[in-house]
């Protein structure tokens, strides 16, 4: 993970452009350390990124 991909995904994160899971595979980490990286910086998870989402679905 470098420092700009993760301060890269922070932004479009609570800017509410990627979900957390897209924000994380960005960055180059898991959803679980992504989501402690926003909460380390004061950045609230979302709701819906608490919830998994079947995207598959029609």
């Amino acid at each position: 993970m470098s420092h700009r991909s993760l301060t890269t995904a922070l932004t479009l994160y609570r800017g509410e452009t990627f979900t957390l899971e897209e924000a994380a595979t960005y960055s180059g980490v898991s959803p679980s350390k992504f989501a402690t990286a926003l909460r380390s910086r004061g950045i609230q998870v979302r709701d819906e990124d608490h919830t998994p989402v079947d995207r598959t679905a029609n």
